[in-house]
């Protein structure tokens, strides 16, 4: 099987912002501007199965975000706002856009920020199960009680060293939601690896993912937001440990909590299936494709990326053309992606 993370034209570039340099893994050399967040604990091989097909027609930059992957030594302060500049340095590295952008879990947050600090530069954005304002779960009473029955068993490996890489892809494959493990979520578990005294550990810092992760929650004060641009949420189906009745969004809280947003839920999928499965990659795709209502299609009619893509229900936003000129990066000595294949 091809390698689909080196096509089309795959590479890691690095973009200045405040304190260093920001990786992003670039996928195409012409088109439409999209630039895609991921999660708390992440990187941009998080898009490692929409870059490719969206690098065919669009220029799509996925970030390593401050403390992670890459971007794992620039210093701090982290949360959404710092977040959100950053991408919005990486847009005017582009051509300054407007760009379409992608978020992923946490990433969804600093997208939808992005949105509403720097709303010249996004044109819309596609939210894949992150962005609304989670509740606390049943139990917590405050965020560090949140954070560890949210997230805490992928928190949990950023204070272990492994011995080999083939002990870290096997942390992964005992996870519930990477039960089909493929070639896509190898890459993405060899990305993650920096070396460490004693072997590997995980890339993104703790203190990065700590400070982040209470931005997430709909704590008291908090309330619905509109943004000030075309949204889509894309809802997945199940859930953190593919549970089929226990999603991280239940039906309808995307549009409660970012009022104006299309929510669609893509069955099938779990939260990080969205990206890294192939039902979920080909959701997030269309939506970054489809333009809503276009000249010629009947009202109502379906978008031409529902297809396939196993949305069961919502409308998708209206969206201005995001095109823009290429930008030049600096690419690294290291722009070559990984490796994937089933063992290290």
């Amino acid at each position: 099987m091809p390698d689909r993370r080196r096509a089309p034209g795959y590479r890691r570039e690095d973009v200045p912002v405040r304190g260093g340099d920001l990786r992003v893994g670039v996928w195409g050399d012409r088109g439409p501007l999209v630039v895609a967040a991921h999660g708390i604990t992440s990187s941009h091989m998080a898009w490692t199965l929409v870059g490719p097909e969206l690098g065919r027609d669009h220029r799509f930059v996925a970030v390593d975000l401050r403390g992670r992957g890459g971007s794992r030594d620039l210093p701090a302060p982290y949360g959404m706002a710092v977040h959100a500049d950053d991408l919005a340095a990486v847009i005017r590295r582009y051509g300054g856009g407007p760009a379409v952008l992608a978020g992923h879990s946490m990433g969804g947050f600093v997208v939808a920020e992005t949105a509403r600090r720097h709303p010249r530069l996004v044109d819309r954005v596609v939210l894949a199960d992150g962005g609304a304002p989670l509740p606390l779960p049943v139990g917590a009473h405050d965020v560090p009680q949140a954070i560890e029955r949210t997230v805490g068993p992928v928190l949990a490996r950023l204070r272990r060293t492994f011995g080999t890489r083939a002990e870290y892809h096997d942390l992964w494959r005992a996870h519930p939601a990477f039960a089909d493990w493929t070639e896509a979520c190898a890459a993405y578990a060899d990305y993650d690896l920096v070396e460490a005294a004693g072997g590997f550990a995980a890339a993104c810092r703790l203190e990065a993912a700590l400070a982040d992760a209470p931005e997430v929650y709909a704590l008291p004060g908090v309330r619905p937001r509109s943004l000030p641009v075309p949204a889509v949420f894309l809802r997945a189906a199940r859930g953190m440990l593919d549970e089929p009745h226990a999603p991280l969004y239940s039906p309808g809280r995307a549009a409660e909590w970012l009022p104006g947003a299309a929510e669609s839920t893509v069955d099938g999928v779990n939260h990080y299936t969205i990206t890294l499965g192939a039902r979920g990659s080909s959701a997030v795709a269309g939506a970054v494709r489809d333009a809503g209502p276009h000249p010629g299609r009947p009202p109502g009619a379906a978008p031409s990326g529902g297809h396939g893509t196993g949305i069961t229900s919502g409308n998708r936003s209206p969206s201005r053309s995001a095109a823009g000129p290429p930008g030049t990066p600096r690419r690294t000595a290291s722009g070559e992606p990984p490796r994937p294949g089933r063992t290290p």
